[in-house]
């Protein structure tokens, strides 16, 4: 069978004056936006749908145009890097990435969501809430367990003292839906193509049920599986994140030569529950505890790029008491002393749908997923937490149906942990126009267009003509790309255990996209 095409019209054309609600286009202030061109701009949109003459709140918006004639111009491409909580500004310039020149066509555009970043207003509850000097996430002792569930009880009342209640009201993701909407009618589009990263899927799940007729091409990577929205999907993902942390110490035992942390999984594993154990009784440096040490190893679950750097830091840690290198890298994970971020996942998570009220569940739950995934069900446990006491009224969730969505490209790797591969094969069984690309024993998260050329290329085909790869029978990918190799740490040209070299070859790789 031919692949499928969806055949693109000859031209779409260029919005030309803008729509009544427009945006006012101006520079950019943030470097990387201003060496790709963009522009930036703010759109107002309703705080409140139901009351469309009330009031209004600023969207943070950028715009990359495209590079092409009008003539062979394709229209918007509507971009989310997930969360939620994410700022989208910078994302735009992924197009830059899609090979032969694909994304030219399009007007790349990337917004702070609603409560995100530099839009107006922001969301702050406790701005240094995850900062050090936090209890131990593991709740061993009835004294640990009170003291996070008045941690958890205190933020949420702060955010509702420190921030608008019309807005805590509406922030579901159907809200940040209507803003996309908003965002397409002042663009004067007809219809928007969308490039959705991991919680930036369910925004393009929702948005396809909401508004089918809108759609025209729709890129997924890293689905959100609906049926789980939001309590179970954490616990899934604990599991899942334990499972690759597992892999990552298979990886360094691989490289013990360069790392000298054991050399098998097991022997490496025993290092790295060493070093919790005793950050449990004595803080590094008096800051790095157990919680910030489980933060900051937690990237390895999410990407291999980070790996190399994770690599160096456990390796200098435990061999030369390098305890400066955890804290840079705590630090630029976890955004000290901005709870931005967390503001906003927590305000649409909390109320996109009802969370259990009863503590005795969640400990119940945590407790038996504990024991298949020791290492990070507690720390998400707690992150969660604030939804039992939140200060909004959850709504009921929007049931999934992309049976009027004409075709949809998704891209998964298998192993990925924050959104498990079971979500994009649901998704693909909820959009029969869908094709998915799975990558089997890919442990990264949302990281396209990233130089995979298998995947990258059937990204460029889609942008360009509408081509998906041949939807296979039964619930599985329809076609499959190896994902990109494990990285190789540079040898050491010194004998052990001098591993400085090492940690001086190595550098922080942050990708684009969380």
């Amino acid at each position: 069978m031919a692949s499928t095409a969806i055949a693109a019209p000859a031209a779409v054309a260029a919005p030309a004056t803008p729509a009544p609600a427009s945006i006012t286009w101006g520079p950019c202030t943030n470097p990387r936006l201003v060496t790709a061109g963009a522009q930036c701009g703010f759109l107002d949109v309703p705080i409140d749908y139901a009351k469309p003459s009330g009031t209004k709140i600023q969207l943070a918006v950028s715009r990359i145009s495209h590079k092409v004639a009008d003539a062979q111009y394709q229209g918007i491409m509507l971009t989310n890097p997930g969360g939620p909580g994410g700022s989208g500004l910078t994302l735009p310039t992924a197009g830059a990435r899609v090979p032969n020149h694909a994304g030219d066509a399009y007007d790349w555009i990337g917004f702070d969501p609603r409560g995100v970043g530099s839009s107006k207003p922001a969301l702050s509850c406790e701005p240094n809430y995850m900062d050090y000097n936090r209890p131990n996430y593991l709740p061993l002792t009835p004294q640990l367990e009170n003291t996070w569930r008045d941690r958890a009880k205190g933020y949420a009342e702060a955010c509702a003292k420190n921030n608008s209640k019309e807005l805590l009201d509406n922030m579901k993701t159907t809200d940040t839906v209507k803003d996309m909407d908003s965002i397409r009618t002042s663009l004067g589009a007809k219809q928007l193509n969308f490039y959705g990263y991991s919680y930036g899927t369910y925004l393009g799940e929702v948005y396809g049920t909401m508004f089918p007729q809108n759609v025209r091409r729709m890129v997924l990577d890293s689905t959100v599986d609906p049926r789980n929205v939001w309590y179970q999907a954490n616990l899934n993902q604990d599991v899942a994140f334990d499972k690759n942390l597992n892999i990552w110490f298979g990886w360094v035992a691989q490289h013990d030569d360069v790392y000298h942390l054991g050399k098998t999984q097991g022997a490496v594993k025993a290092v790295f529950d060493k070093q919790l154990l005793k950050l449990s009784f004595q803080p590094a440096g008096g800051v790095i505890g157990p919680d910030e040490f489980i933060d900051v190893f937690q990237q390895a679950s999410y990407y291999q790029l980070r790996w190399l750097t994770l690599g160096n830091a456990l390796s200098v840690f435990v061999n030369k008491g390098d305890v400066a290198t955890l804290k840079t890298l705590f630090e630029a994970f976890d955004g000290r002393g901005d709870d931005n971020g967390y503001a906003v996942y927590l305000a649409v998570q909390c109320t996109d749908v009802q969370w259990p009220t009863s503590w005795n569940q969640w400990r119940f739950d945590n407790w038996s997923t504990t024991l298949k995934a020791p290492y990070f069900t507690w720390q998400n446990a707690w992150y969660n937490a604030p939804c039992i006491n939140w200060p909004a009224k959850a709504a009921k969730p929007v049931k999934v149906d992309g049976s009027k969505v004409a075709n949809v490209l998704m891209i998964d790797e298998t192993l990925d942990a924050a959104t498990p591969f079971e979500g994009s094969l649901e998704v693909r069984s909820r959009f029969p126009g869908a094709s998915l690309i799975s990558e089997p024993g890919g442990t990264s998260h949302a990281i396209t267009p990233r130089g995979n050329a298998c995947v990258d290329n059937k990204i460029a085909d889609y942008l360009t003509a509408g081509t998906l790869p041949d939807r296979q029978p039964g619930r599985r990918a329809d076609v499959e790309c190896a994902p990109l190799p494990q990285p190789v740490p540079a040898p050491v040209p010194v004998p052990a255990p001098a591993v400085a070299s090492a940690a001086g070859a190595q550098h922080l790789a942050m990708p684009a996209f969380s």
